[in-house]
């Protein structure tokens, strides 16, 4: 009998299975993959420029924002031929004046024209929770520098293979490992005037804080304090402002944020040695002549598709809208859409309603009056405008204590809806703030078009009577949530299978309420929330334990059955079940 490896030389073998029965014969060998596979799982696609996630993510309309856009992007290519380079450069501006739509069109020119090193849009909105914290940013701009030369992708590689838990050490050893001692091993020799020019962060300000400790007190030990986005946000500055000062390091950097406090004082003159630049959205470079052309060629559209006189509207309408949006393009693109999109769609009275909005309060108190007033109109256009606001913050809360992904639409509208087609009864007339998916696109989720929804949803002053406070969110969160299980809906799901049923299941399970660190984004239960009969109590345990981590049983029993104020049990016994 010939044997396997007869005439072979020089062979070296690894974790091998050989089975041999006359003429049958199984080989098994593992073969060594590269590092880089274990950077893939810990990036975040999404954040990417060009991901699918961000496909329909705003962006310059033609013609608009060209002063901006040619003063950062000259600062990209030749500012590094300026008397005094500057390496950073810093672009605000307040809620809705289009930092987001600015910084994703100049990607994209970056990336046509090869000067985009790497990019990274954070989102507080997105449903992907490696897109709220800072968790994959340095993987992922590391995995996009490699991509762009052969050498960095070999030392990125080697450094990954060299520590393979740099992934579970803070942003500043990661970006030592990741980046910059992969650029000084590849600096030597090498030519980099034809290597991309710049990273960009965009929406730093939305980045949150991961709570890596318990935040309530255990016997003999000081409870931990919780970390806080600002402590995130600084912290992110501080390993770019690092990176900036190493010569290895090749890049200049653009970021964009809001105007807060942290970045305030982080790019104060007096406070910083390393010098930078910064463009603030302001009247210089004249929003209102963007806007105008903004509108102009959506009410172009408009006019098309409802076969609308060339008249329409009249100039002072447009002037109106102008003023009232106050240099806020995120004003002017809901306007666009509440024209276009409400399902009883007559755009003379839509247009009526949107020039005859009075805004509440004190004029001159709230920058935001007339988007307030816009978004209070759509939101009461709906058949139930409260409801509606408790579905939008139940989505929204679902998008954070959920898995990474996204659950469909459709399984949120199981769990919500009271009656078959209570979605589209709710949210038809809101199409302008929501992302709905088709009623055939089953594995679409929900979305939201813009941040500052939620700004005008926390607000007291802003929302008014749409305001809904804490407890009552999260009142409805848990009626709706254990009314799946109360009323026999989970297990009349299960009992059918299928695929639709196992998503369905996956989705709900994977939701975890229980195990929010706080500030909680919503109040724990209590027993009364429990008051189950005992058969679907049995089923509900079995089946969280199934589908998802098991510990959460123990999270569950101890906020319902500890009392509050044996704040340190609570902390132990969640410890121990951890």
């Amino acid at each position: 009998m010939a044997r396997i490896l007869d005439g072979a030389h020089d062979v070296h073998l690894e974790n091998t299975t050989f089975i041999t029965a006359k003429n049958y014969v199984v080989h098994n060998a593992a073969f060594s993959t590269s590092p880089l596979k274990e950077l893939e799982p810990r990036i975040s696609a999404g954040a990417m420029h060009n991901s699918l996630e961000r496909c329909d993510a705003p962006k310059c309309h033609p013609d608009t924002r060209v002063a901006v856009q040619e003063e950062l992007f000259s600062w990209i290519v030749d500012g590094d031929r300026d008397p005094e380079p500057k390496k950073i450069n810093w672009v605000t501006g307040p809620a809705g004046t289009g930092k987001t739509a600015i910084m994703g069109t100049l990607a994209d020119m970056c990336h046509k024209g090869g000067f985009l090193a790497g990019c990274f849009f954070f989102s507080s909105t997105s449903t992907s929770a490696n897109r709220r914290t800072s968790t994959a940013l340095i993987p992922t701009l590391a995995y996009q520098l490699s991509q762009h030369h052969e050498a960095l992708k070999g030392a990125i590689s080697n450094a990954l293979d060299g520590d393979p838990i740099v992934f579970k050490r803070d942003l500043q050893a990661q970006m030592e490992t990741l980046i910059l001692n992969p650029l000084r091993k590849t600096a030597e020799g090498q030519d980099r005037s034809n290597w991309p020019k710049v990273i960009i962060i965009d929406g730093l300000d939305e980045c949150d804080a991961e709570q890596f400790h318990f935040l309530r007190a255990v016997p003999g030990r000081k409870p931990a304090e919780p970390r806080s986005r600002q402590d995130a946000q600084e912290e992110i500055l501080k390993v770019l402002e690092n990176a900036l000062s190493d010569p290895a390091f090749p890049f200049c950097i653009l970021v964009a944020s809001r105007p807060e406090r942290v970045f305030r004082l982080f790019f104060d003159p007096e406070q910083r040695k390393l010098p930078f630049a910064s463009v603030v959205l302001d009247d210089k470079y004249k929003p209102d002549a963007d806007i105008t052309l903004f509108l102009n060629a959506k009410f172009k559209e408009i006019r098309r598709k409802y076969r609308l006189a060339a008249s329409w509207p009249p100039k002072d309408a447009i002037l109106t809208l102008v003023r009232n949006a106050s240099g806020q393009f995120v004003y002017a693109s809901t306007v666009a859409r509440f024209l276009s999109e409400a399902r009883n769609a007559n755009p003379h009275t839509l247009l009526n309603i949107a020039l005859n909005l009075k805004p509440a309060g004190v004029a001159g108190v709230n920058p935001f009056a007339h988007l307030d007033a816009l978004y209070t109109q759509i939101l009461r256009s709906s058949p139930d405008p409260p409801l509606v606001v408790k579905w939008l913050w139940f989505i929204k809360i679902w998008g954070t204590l959920g898995d990474d992904r996204p659950p469909p639409a459709s399984v949120l509208n199981f769990i919500l809806e009271t009656f078959e087609g209570e979605a589209d009864h709710l949210l038809g007339d809101v199409h302008s703030l929501v992302k709905v998916p088709s009623f055939e696109d089953i594995e679409a989720p929900y979305g939201f078009y813009h941040k500052s929804l939620f700004d005008y949803l926390e607000g007291l002053y802003r929302a008014g009577p749409l305001f809904l406070h804490y407890q009552p969110r999260s009142d409805f969160v848990w009626e709706k949530y254990l009314g799946a299980v109360r009323d026999g809906r989970l297990k009349s799901a299960e009992a059918k299978q299928g695929s639709s049923a196992r998503r369905l299941l996956s989705c709900y399970f994977h939701f975890r309420p229980f195990e929010c660190a706080e500030p909680f984004d919503i109040a724990p239960p209590t027993a009364s929330d429990f008051d189950l009969p005992v058969a679907d109590v049995e089923w509900w345990v079995r089946a969280t334990a199934f589908h998802s981590r098991t510990y959460s049983l123990a999270s569950v029993f101890i906020l319902v059955h500890v009392p509050a104020e044996e704040d340190h049990i609570r902390s132990v016994l969640k410890s121990e079940a951890q």
